[in-house]
């Protein structure tokens, strides 16, 4: 009955509030209820409680349906996203630059590209790190470019061919300045020889020169003894009477004569023995012509370099991208490498690089081997750069961040890899080996 009175109450508050009498009446009768506080037989409570009740009740049950389903739904659509990875959701990981499993020590989700060879990923585990590699010689290919100053030279002549074993200096080609260069040799040789030949004919001079400077000494000295003996003799017959006053004047002059050209000819020997041979200014002069020449000879051999293709370091032809009568292109005449030791460089994605180390053992795989290459990590790159290895997919992932691991291969798997230089294959780094070796 309580309960009765208040919606009765509160339905007179209602019309009250609005405006119009006949409305007011009008909802007055529909509900059964006397303005007047009369009492009313209709069950007021039973009506209203099923008209208001039953909508609430199922609008509560939807509510609870509603927010069972859509974590329901949003967990089988996460699910069927990893699992069939469509284009919508490799566009998503493209434009925003997330990747697959990139907030997981252990990613259960592999990026977009790399799609694992059945029995790699049979046996795939969650601290395996999987990326794309490719293989190439160690260091890597080394570009055989045209010598530094050949200028418009064309290439007359290539020496080796693809898969030959070189050695570090041999020649490789042969430019068609080759002629030219070597005349300017020829032409520098016979310049050193003339050089050569006014040395040796400097240094005979000089010692003739300084052997009639010493005659000329014994000359000039067997002179003045002569011409004092005969002084002595004068003065003598003076004294006795027998010689004149004039004809002693004249033997002392000539006696004074032959001592001032003893005087000369020692001044003169002395020029030539106060210093050695090849110390004398006319065989240093000849000497540093000698010098230059030898110095041009060299540059024109150094020059005639120029129209050889040597080998810059010891290892195979890989291939060659010039012919005989054309230009050195700009991509280099050929390609060697060392294919002894081949490598596998590793693009490891960033969020997963703290899990590998040195000397963990590697797998690679590849539909043009036919077999699984073994390796271990010989290095581990100290720069983060961008993704190298893509394939031809727009909406995949080609501005991802990643780290360069190089991978040495065993003898075997060098032997085999060493015909498939640039190959793109899947690397797998088994990161738990390390884990297993500290226990």
């Amino acid at each position: 009955m309580r309960t009765r009175r208040l919606l009765a109450r509160g339905i007179e508050e209602m019309l009250q509030m609005t405006p119009d009498p006949q409305g007011m009446a009008g909802a007055q009768e529909r509900a059964g209820v006397m303005t007047s506080g009369e009492r009313s037989d209709i069950p007021l409570d039973l009506g209203l409680a099923s008209s208001s009740e039953s909508p609430r009740r199922r609008r509560f049950r939807m509510r609870w349906l509603l927010v069972l389903l859509i974590p329901a739904l949003l967990f089988s659509g996460a699910v069927i996203g990893l699992y069939f990875q469509p284009p919508g959701l490799r566009l998503f990981y493209a434009i925003t630059g997330l990747q697959p499993g990139g907030g997981s020590t252990a990613p259960i989700a592999l990026p977009p590209e790399i799609e694992l060879p059945p029995r790699m990923a049979e046996t795939m585990l969650p601290t395996d790190v999987v990326g794309l590699a490719r293989i190439l010689p160690r260091g890597d290919i080394s570009i055989v470019a045209a010598p530094f100053g050949a200028g418009d030279a064309r290439v007359a002549d290539v020496l080796v061919s693809v898969g030959e074993r070189v050695e570090k200096g041999a020649p490789l080609a042969w430019l068609d300045n080759r002629s030219a260069l070597e005349s300017v040799v020829l032409m520098a040789e016979a310049n050193l020889a003339i050089r050569e030949a006014g040395l040796m004919q400097t240094r005979a001079s000089v010692a003739a020169s300084r052997d009639e400077a010493q005659a000329a000494l014994d000359e000039a000295q067997a002179n003045a003894a002569e011409a004092a003996a005969s002084l002595a003799r004068t003065e003598e017959l003076f004294q006795r009477g027998v010689a004149t006053q004039a004809t002693l004047d004249a033997v002392r002059t000539a006696s004074a004569g032959a001592e001032l050209a003893v005087t000369r000819a020692e001044a003169t020997l002395t020029r030539f023995s106060a210093v050695a041979l090849d110390e004398q200014p006319d065989v240093v002069v000849a000497a540093r012509n000698v010098d230059a020449a030898r110095t041009e000879l060299a540059r024109a051999r150094l020059d005639l370099e120029r129209a050889a293709v040597v080998a810059p370091i010891t290892g195979t032809i890989l291939d060659i991208h010039a012919t005989p009568g054309g230009r050195p292109p700009a991509q280099g005449i050929m390609e060697m490498g060392d294919t002894s030791q081949m490598m596998a460089e590793v693009e490891v994605w960033q969020d997963r690089i703290s899990a590998v180390r040195l000397d963990q053992p590697v797998e690679l795989v590849s539909a043009a081997l036919g077999q699984t290459l073994i390796g271990t990590v010989d290095s581990i790159g100290l720069t983060v750069g961008r993704q190298g290895m893509i394939s031809d997919d727009a909406a995949e992932n080609k501005d991802a961040r990643v780290i360069r691991v190089m991978v040495a291969l065993d003898q075997p798997s060098s032997e085999l890899a060493g015909r498939f230089t640039n190959l793109e294959v899947i690397a797998r780094i088994d990161t738990s080996a390390s884990a297993r070796a500290n226990r």
